[in-house]
């Protein structure tokens, strides 16, 4: 399903959608909704002297994607965000269709947070000839095969193709990623160096509730009871730090996180390891010094969650 594109001339709140052809924009956020419009305005700013950030969504925005857009907002001189539900990284049909479509809002919290422009497609702009799947597509091969890409297989051949693609309209730019999805942000750094691409990555702090829970789309999913549940995820990675400061080795350390869990009634483990951060391996060699993180799944009624933790920097 399409998020919709965007019709000149409509204004939510103080934002600006002004059409494609539009010479000078002086107020408001500027949005774009064809690849070509896009790639026109970015290309533009950077002629005229300015460093371009860009923070890639599905939508849905909350604090944590505007936590993204500021410190895109305090480094770089024009920002883009792109909403753009994309179809290929979800094996589910129920779960594209279920997924939140919020543009209004999610063009209110871009303007808010500092955006000077954000690129809205339809589904047939990203792929044209949907519902015809692309012939090309990008695979990584060793990061994606663990963890999440074990129990979602595609998700991250989806992932990495739409990035790649949106990067590539994007042009020469820094662009942000939460550590929330540390997988993903590894993938998207190893995307970036094979390819070459002109992009430096970014990964920003996970943003989190008051209580500990990560923030997420998905989190307006759970009811009060799995909201409760949810945390045993910041739990979980909480004693595996406790465990690895004590000395553990990689097992304790995953048994001390998964006890954490299974006394949660309404949470399903899904995995909770402590990996090398560069690769996502397990972490085997604790003596060494590479950075290390602890990677936790669980499921609470219908809604998959994920966290993570630097366990060193946490202690």
């Amino acid at each position: 399903m399409s998020i919709g594109s965007t019709s000149a001339g409509a204004t939510v709140g103080t934002v600006m959608s002004v059409s494609e052809g539009a010479d000078d924009v002086t107020a408001g956020l500027v949005v774009r909704d064809t690849v070509a419009g896009y790639s026109t305005y970015l290309e533009a700013e950077r002629l005229a002297g300015r460093s371009v950030g860009v923070v890639l969504t599905m939508g849905a925005l909350h604090d944590g994607h505007g936590s993204l857009i500021r410190q895109a907002a305090a480094e770089c001189d024009t920002v883009a965000v792109s909403v753009f539900v994309n179809p290929t990284q979800f094996g589910e049909v129920a779960d594209l269709v279920g997924y939140p479509r919020t543009l209004e809002a999610d063009l209110q919290l871009a303007h808010e947070a500092g955006a000077s422009v954000v690129f809205a497609p339809s589904i047939t702009e990203m792929y044209p000839g949907w519902p015809t799947t692309p012939t090309t597509t990008v695979t990584v091969r060793d990061l994606g095969r663990r963890w999440e890409g074990e129990t979602r297989p595609g998700h991250f051949d989806g992932m990495a193709t739409v990035v790649v693609k949106l990067l590539a309209a994007s042009g020469r730019c820094r662009t942000y990623f939460g550590e929330k999805d540390f997988q993903q942000l590894a993938i998207v750094r190893r995307v970036v160096h094979d390819l070459n691409l002109p992009v430096e990555v970014v990964g920003c702090a996970t943003v989190r509730e008051s209580d500990g829970l990560a923030m997420s789309s998905r989190n307006v999913r759970l009811d009060a009871d799995g909201r409760a549940a949810a945390l045993c995820l910041s739990r979980a990675l909480t004693g595996g730090v406790q465990a690895l400061a004590a000395g553990a080795g990689r097992s304790d350390v995953e048994r001390a996180m998964t006890e954490v869990v299974s006394g949660e009634p309404l949470a399903t483990l899904g995995y909770a390891v402590l990996v090398y951060a560069d690769d996502l391996e397990p972490a085997d060699d604790l003596a060494s010094d590479r950075p290390l993180r602890l990677l936790v799944a669980v499921t609470v009624g219908p809604v998959r969650l994920i966290d993570n933790l630097d366990p060193r920097g946490a202690m």
